[in-house]
């Protein structure tokens, strides 16, 4: 969820009101949890601060949040403290000050080392940014670093983003994630609604999308992919995921927890929680959010939005999907047993599974360039 324009600046701003309505949230959800799961349920091991640019709150603000989610569920001493932030000078934030309220986590939205490609992007940092935000974690005792990249971008070249792979190499960050340019369309697929966790596309924004569509190449986004495989590889970096590669011991926690599908909770507008039986989600339209939980009259009430309860063979099926983004992959006697049994011999015969120590299956690089397909047979 992103507040922007005058919603985010000037007299008109609703910066105060959106943070007192996340406290209360945090709050009510605590309560919940309470009740739910009972007072001595584990403290958390991660703590994610995103989408968006939080790194344009106040630092106060900043510590506020992350004071009251250490009162209210509790944080372990060790937990993945992660922060989001766009590169450049006035939205990074003062990495001091985050390290002082608790953040040892930092997540660039780089997307890009050329100006050009960065203009078309519609970013509005220069490449050199990044590399000073990078510096700016270090001297402030962040310890780790992440940038993600885009790839298969209208007019991208592949010598282009071997380059980008190349330059966040050099800067020695500890994690990169790289992303295909996806276009969906969350209105066509009803995600927009009242309760919907998406807000609905600009006609401008519709406009680029359509434009940038045309330009997109399956085989060009193939062939980035694998420069990804290759130069990250050789430089250190395990592709433990499909998009996602770190140096040893910097994987992504908080993301590992989506993966494993492990239980998590979030606040915020369009915010996605998981019980391990039930997923919910808030609705991403600000007006609605600030109106449960920051009330002209009245106490807070939790916001709309939705929830799905999983059977046990939609379980089934995202377990081994998830399991498989890994690249430690899924045991064999499970894949073997589960939703995958009747197309595991055909996804090893096409070289899209590997078998590997530990008795099991995995995705190779022709299988993660095509999980869709893996997936959809799954399904």
């Amino acid at each position: 969820m992103v507040v922007a324009g005058t919603a985010a600046r000037g007299p008109a701003s609703r910066i105060d009101a959106y943070l007192r309505a996340l406290l209360a949230e945090i709050t009510l959800r605590a309560a919940a949890a309470d009740r739910d799961i009972g007072l001595d349920r584990p403290p958390l091991r991660s703590v994610y601060l995103g989408g968006g640019t939080p790194t344009l709150l106040p630092p106060a603000a900043i510590a506020g949040i992350l004071e009251l989610v250490a009162d209210r569920f509790g944080v372990a001493p060790d937990a993945e403290i992660t922060i989001e932030a766009n590169p450049g000078r006035d939205e990074r934030g003062d990495a001091l000050a985050l390290a002082a309220a608790g953040v040892n986590r930092l997540s660039l939205g780089a997307q890009a080392f050329d100006g050009e490609r960065l203009r078309r992007l519609g970013r509005r940092h220069r490449p050199e940014d990044v590399g000073d935000a990078v510096a700016a974690a270090r001297a402030a005792g962040f310890r780790s670093v992440s940038v993600d990249l885009l790839y298969d971008a209208p007019g991208q070249t592949e010598g282009e983003w071997a380059a980008a792979l190349d330059e966040a190499v050099a800067l020695g960050v500890d994690h990169v994630s790289a992303y295909a340019l996806t276009l969906d369309d969350p209105d066509a697929e009803g995600l927009t609604g009242l309760d919907g966790d998406h807000l609905p596309t600009t006609a401008g924004a519709r406009r680029w999308r359509d434009r940038a569509r045309r330009d997109q190449d399956e085989d060009r986004a193939a062939a980035m992919y694998r420069l990804a495989v290759d130069r990250l590889g050789a430089a250190g970096f395990r592709g433990y995921e499909i998009s996602n590669w770190a140096r040893p011991g910097h994987e992504s926690r908080h993301n590992l927890v989506y993966w494993r599908r492990e239980p998590y909770e979030a606040v915020g507008p369009g915010a996605h929680a998981f019980d391990g039986r039930t997923r919910r989600w808030n609705a991403a339209r600000l007006d609605r959010y600030l109106a449960a939980l920051a009330p002209v009259s009245g106490p807070p009430a939790l916001p709309p939005g939705g929830s799905e309860r999983l059977d046990a063979a939609v379980a089934a099926v995202e377990s081994v999907i998830l399991a498989l983004r890994l690249d430690s992959g899924l045991g064999e006697r499970e894949a073997v047993s589960g939703p995958l049994g009747p197309h595991l011999a055909w996804a090893l015969d096409r070289g899209l599974l590997e078998r590997v120590p530990g008795a099991r299956v995995r995705l190779t690089t022709d299988g993660r360039l095509l999980s869709n397909e893996v997936f959809a047979r799954i399904v």
